[in-house]
């Protein structure tokens, strides 16, 4: 068995916003409250990064038109005790699915992390 960190892309819509930094705020901190209510504390929330098409620099993972945003959202979470990434990608889905109904996952990097030895 292996810990590892799964790490999430959620598409999160904001309603009557009017610019880029407004609606990134409001994303991360409903889905945080909304983690927050089902004791997933854990869970880190932030806004996501867009390769530009031309340049290929990040930029942050958000759209508006007409009033409304789509927000790229990412969320990390360490799984402990999986039998395997695919396992682990399970676990994270099934834990962060659970507080974040109707919200779009999906899992973009999976990384194996080292177990902390007592001392």
């Amino acid at each position: 068995m292996s810990n590892y960190l799964v790490a999430m892309e959620a598409a999160w819509l904001v309603r009557d916003v009017k610019d880029i930094d407004d609606a990134i705020g409001v994303a991360v901190s409903e889905a945080g409250k909304r983690l927050n209510q089902q004791n997933k504390e854990y869970v880190e929330v932030e806004v996501g990064a867009t390769p530009c098409p031309a340049c290929g620099e990040p930029f942050d993972s958000a759209f508006i038109a007409a009033n409304t945003a789509l927000v790229g959202l990412l969320l990390e979470i360490d799984v402990f005790n999986a039998d395997g990434e695919k396992h682990a990608a399970r676990i994270a889905k099934s834990e962060v699915g659970g507080a974040l109904r109707d919200v779009p996952l999906s899992v973009i990097d999976i990384v194996e992390t080292e177990e902390e030895e007592d001392e």
